[in-house]
């Protein structure tokens, strides 16, 4: 069955399909690396992670990119504080948030570049989109004013996205009126901010035409699934798009995906407001798998109300899916839920996840068949169904990325992903 998404551009529901002797081409936008991760990150990427699971247990190949934004304001700032370059900052902050994402177990992306080492392709870019005529000088930054476009080519500017854009460094983002939808190809700066000599000056590219240049170089325009928060919908993705349907008349995806925040305090979590959890602060309370069953627990359109009694709940909850299910697919003979039950299970799971990545269903799924589990009085495989039962699990894993089998996870351990 085909994994079926909502495209955010035109609210229908698409199949995600690749191109023919291709692999699904995925474009994740990544971490701007100034400061610690928090759990609307892990949120985000563990989303990415499941469409790729979901994607690859499927028998599809995936080309999985993610940017690593080391070139920003707000890098130069915080390195500035710290006594540090800007670079070894960016250095310090991707290492880390690896070893976050390593710790949840996510599938780490096939490419990972950077965006300083883009910075010659992003030049072309500019250079290119100066060349149809739609560039203006303001000040130390040279300006890319769209086109009007037909109603659906490019996502809105209204309020009701606008409210949680990421805004352009040192400039708001105009939403309405003659510079709406205006967004930097470069800045004038100098060291030690980072800069590089360019046509326009020594400076750097703007923010948006870093993910276009990787995604064009890596995978080719336009890619088939592209996505990351829904603060990234305007300006970011609209900006992406824009380049896209400027250089190449084409749509940059295919197939866009927006996650849903995570909430605290009834505002989104956000490093640039330091309304946060870090991940590394909530893996202290809980094992990887806990916070990742808590972040897949609802659908990845609707925002989640972090809430630490919610949290130890969801810990709860999982360790009773995962005892129950080690059980079932350990040594030893006597229950009646055998392979048919197995594969009804793993059948009824990928359904969940084909359609739409409703992973809160599927884990609901898990949760009421553990409970059939603990109602056997053996809780394990009738006798020649181990290893079939055993296979399912290993699927359900796979699929899911949560340890269903083994010892009780440790509190607050750390693994390398694994497949």
């Amino acid at each position: 069955m085909a994994l079926v998404l909502r495209d955010s551009l035109s609210g229908a529901l698409r199949p995600v399909r690749g191109r023919p002797r291709r692999p699904v081409t995925l474009y994740v936008c990544g971490p701007t690396v100034y400061a610690a991760a928090h759990v609307g990150h892990a949120r985000n990427y563990l989303e990415f992670d499941l469409i790729r699971r979901t994607l690859e247990a499927d028998g599809h190949r995936v080309r999985h990119v993610m940017n690593l934004t080391d070139i920003e304001d707000k890098i130069d700032q915080r390195a500035a504080e710290l006594g540090l370059t800007w670079r070894t900052l960016a250095r310090r902050e991707e290492a880390a948030f690896f070893r976050d994402m390593d710790a949840l177990r996510l599938l780490r992306p096939h490419a990972r570049p950077r965006a300083s080492a883009f910075v010659g392709p992003m030049i072309e870019v500019a250079r290119r989109l100066e060349r149809t005529g739609r560039v203006r000088r303001v000040d130390d930054a040279w300006i890319y004013r769209p086109p009007a476009r037909p109603r659906g080519a490019n996502f809105s500017s209204a309020d009701a996205i606008a409210q949680h854009a990421v805004p352009e460094p040192d400039r708001p983002f105009p939403r309405d009126g003659a510079g709406a939808g205006e967004f930097v190809l470069w800045k004038r700066q100098s060291a030690p901010r980072a800069a590089w000599p360019s046509p326009w000056g020594e400076g750097v590219p703007g923010w948006h035409l870093e993910c276009y240049a990787m995604a064009r170089h890596y995978l080719g325009i336009p890619v088939d699934v592209h996505g990351g928060g829904r603060d990234l919908m305007f300006p970011h993705h609209f900006a992406e798009n824009e380049i896209a349907l400027a250089l190449d008349r084409d749509r940059f995806a295919r197939l866009f995906v927006h996650v849903a925040f995570v909430l605290q305090g009834g505002s989104k979590m956000a490093k640039s407001t330091g309304n946060l959890v870090t991940i590394r602060a909530a893996l202290a309370t809980v094992p990887p798998d806990a916070l990742r069953f808590y972040l897949l627990r609802r659908p990845y359109a609707e925002r989640i109300a972090w809430e630490p009694a919610d949290l130890d709940g969801a810990a709860a909850e999982y360790e009773r899916i995962r005892s129950a299910f080690a059980a079932w697919a350990g040594p030893g003979a006597g229950g009646r839920w055998g392979r048919a039950a197995a594969a009804t299970l793993v059948r009824d799971v990928r359904s969940d996840l084909a359609h739409n990545l409703d992973s809160g269903r599927a884990l609901a799924r898990l949760g009421a068949f553990a409970q059939s589990l603990r109602a056997d009085p053996s809780g394990r495989a009738p006798r020649g169904d181990g290893p079939a039962v055993r296979a399912a699990v290993a699927e359900l894993e796979v699929r899911t990325g949560l340890r269903l089998r083994g010892p009780g996870a440790v509190r607050g351990r750390r693994g390398r992903p694994r497949r």
